[in-house]
């Protein structure tokens, strides 16, 4: 049985849906942190059966946008002091700037610096649209 210690203070992105886990690592920008990050893969879940899981030491912030965008059924658990502080469950947003990148060659943003914003438009299908050029992002 693999053994990941618990951590003091930091964040604990649990209920990840299973194989997400790496995607929410880099979306998140984790490999630039310079503190210990845990990725579990494909853990046992009662309620899933699968679970991904990310143990981030000495974070207590994180974007819950992005997180919100790639699985917003993943609860974020801020451990101070080695005890649970706080739960928070990320929301699916209804704008998405620089997090993904419109595919659309003819799309403005693909030559001119500007953000890349999504709006969602389809809240039951988790689906956005680039608000330039109406190109749907797929996953």
């Amino acid at each position: 049985m693999l053994n990941i210690d618990s951590i003091e203070n930091g964040i604990v992105i649990d209920h990840i849906t299973a194989g997400l886990g790496m995607r929410v690592y880099e979306l998140l920008e984790l490999h630039k942190l310079d503190t210990c990050v845990a990725i579990i893969k494909n853990a046992k879940s009662e309620k899933f059966g699968k679970k991904d899981i990310i143990k981030i030491e000495g974070v207590t912030d994180i974007d819950l946008d992005v997180l919100g965008f790639i699985d917003n059924k993943a609860t974020v658990c801020v451990i101070r002091d080695g005890k649970l502080a706080e739960k928070k469950q990320p929301p699916l947003p209804q704008r998405l700037v620089n997090i993904v990148s419109c595919k659309n060659p003819r799309c403005i943003t693909s030559v001119e610096q500007v953000d890349q914003i999504f709006t969602l438009c389809d809240k039951e299908a988790h689906r956005y649209r680039c608000i330039y050029c109406e190109q749907e992002y797929k996953k």
